[in-house]
């Protein structure tokens, strides 16, 4: 049971990883979608913590000596595949920057009036002092106190709400908030997709995932974490119904969306407010800091192999920032860019996870990396078609109207991702099979792309490299390079550029590299 809480925290502290967007997403997807929305956002952003629970062990097993997701990655597909998934997490971790520290400026904004430029700089300066000091480290005290901070939140605002805030109950049936919508119910489709894949590219959710003692303690936390996750979700969003019923939102002028939280503490005593600042802005800079260090993280161990010094990629991390920031500033709705960052990983993350069906041996990273591009090739051609024009087209890779949109279009647009990502993947697959088919028949040989890998080489083989290569792979003279080991991990983290080679067939160098060679698998 302690493994079980201990899970359960590290969870909950990954939800307040989120900062203080949530105080942005969550009452916004209310004011758009009425309760129907807000539950499903609710059930999206928590039951995918169960999928960990069983896909968890899965890769554990395929992945013994693994700690995050690019590490399997590497394994099953490759180098190549391996750096591609590493970017769109770099892409990932971006977006949840930018989407944190524009945050923080309309929090500012919102509760001061004052200009949020400087308090942005300010948490930028401070958690990159701290974090080039301490390191993950520092991130993991600070994850204590972003739960705190969660939990102290909520404890207050639903106390003073619940005293202080005057409900007029002729705005609750007036609002539409209680019937059910088209955007709700195109909403039970498009978030769990979203948040889903999404989660595959944080880092916490897997370092938790591999470090659990075993796969029932691993079970136990993440039920206990989905369902606290929950509550805590809903309670936050549940703000932005209360200001709309209060009369605090839209007001006068209207106001987004976004800020209905804030405008709910309006009304609430100014101690209030001041507790409120100074709590989120502790929660938003733990939540920088923790981005930070997983940013630093993936370009020193998945990019560099931990080859150049920690201080090169610090200082690269903070050259990052700088386009962070300004991006932020022009960007003043959360939830469209966590939206963005959904639907670049609804396009990567299906055809990936082709390689956990053991069967699909002869799925590679090719297509992997062609599904991926081809999900929001996709989505592209779907606006196009479905706007008439290209500009539109390209406009809906953004998602510019969030989900306001009172079409068919943010629907569209996360069901092309998925589907054209995997057509683009089968059609990847079918020419790499034909290159390596017409291939065979050139040189005379057997056509070898479907056959199992044999068992692995003896541990007595010579290698290929010197112990200081990255790459060292033992080989005899009858066993594939690419082959499996029995407990599932491959022999070779280069097995797509190896596979296909035979002793009766020209041998080819596992140093070569181009699309070409990719083609061979």
């Amino acid at each position: 049971m302690l493994i079980a809480v201990i899970n359960l925290l590290g969870y909950f502290y990954h939800f307040s990883a989120l900062g203080s967007g949530i105080l942005f997403t969550y009452p916004e997807i209310a004011t758009i979608a009425g309760v129907q929305g807000l539950v499903i956002y609710g059930l999206a952003s928590s039951l995918p913590l169960l999928v960990f629970g069983f896909l968890g062990p899965i890769i554990r097993r395929k992945c013994p000596e693994g700690f995050v997701l690019t590490e399997w990655t590497r394994q099953r597909y490759g180098v190549t595949t391996a750096i591609y998934l590493s970017i769109l997490t770099l892409i990932t971790l971006f977006l949840y920057m930018v989407a944190e520290l524009s945050a923080l400026q309309q929090i500012v904004n919102a509760l001061t009036g004052l200009n949020g430029l400087p308090a942005v700089i300010v948490e930028v300066v401070v958690t990159t002092i701290y974090t080039s000091l301490g390191g993950f480290k520092v991130s993991f005290v600070t994850d204590n106190v972003q739960g705190g901070m969660v939990v102290g939140l909520i404890i207050i605002a639903v106390i003073t709400i619940g005293t202080k805030v005057q409900i007029d109950r002729s705005l609750i049936e007036s609002s539409g908030f209680l019937e059910p919508s088209l955007l709700g119910w195109q909403l039970i489709y498009i978030l769990p997709i979203a948040i889903l894949t999404n989660d595959f590219f944080l880092s916490n959710f897997w370092l938790r995932t591999f470090a659990s003692k075993s796969d029932r303690d691993l079970r136990l936390g993440v039920s206990l974490a989905s369902g606290s996750v929950f509550c805590i979700l809903v309670l936050v969003g549940i703000t932005g119904l209360l200001a709309a019923w209060s009369g605090a939102w839209p007001g006068d002028p209207p106001q987004l969306g976004s800020i209905a939280f804030f405008l709910l503490l309006e009304k609430l005593p100014g101690w209030v407010v001041g507790i409120v600042l100074v709590m989120t802005v502790s929660l938003s800079t733990a939540a920088f800091d923790s981005l930070q260090s997983a940013m630093v993280s993936t370009g020193s161990n998945d990019l560099f192999r931990n080859r150049l010094p920690l201080i090169y990629v610090r200082i690269l991390v903070v050259i990052c920032i700088i386009p962070v920031i300004i991006v932020a500033l022009k960007s003043p709705s959360v939830l469209q860019i966590f939206l963005i960052s959904d639907l670049v990983s609804a396009s990567a993350i299906p055809v990936l996870m082709f390689g956990l069906w053991d069967k699909a041996y002869w799925w590679k990273g090719f297509e992997v990396v062609v599904g991926g591009l081809g999900g929001i090739l996709s989505v592209f051609i779907f606006g196009t078609i479905y706007y008439g024009n290209a500009q539109d087209g390209g406009n809906l890779i953004l998602l510019q109207n969030g989900l306001y949109a009172e079409d068919w279009s943010v629907f569209g647009a996360f069901l092309a991702a998925p589907i054209g990502g995997i057509l683009f993947g089968i059609a990847a697959l079918i020419l790499r099979l034909t290159y390596q088919f017409l291939l065979a028949k050139y040189q005379h040989r057997r056509f070898e792309a479907l056959d199992k890998p044999q068992p692995p080489p003896q541990p007595s083989s010579p290698r290929l490299f010197s112990d200081q290569d990255d790459d060292i792979i033992p080989v005899d003279s009858g066993a594939s390079v690419g082959a499996p080991t029995s407990s599932g991990a491959f022999a070779s983290k280069n097995d797509e550029e190896a596979h296909g080679a035979s002793s009766a067939g020209p041998q080819t160098s596992v140093k070569e590299w181009g699309v070409v060679k990719w083609l061979k698998g």
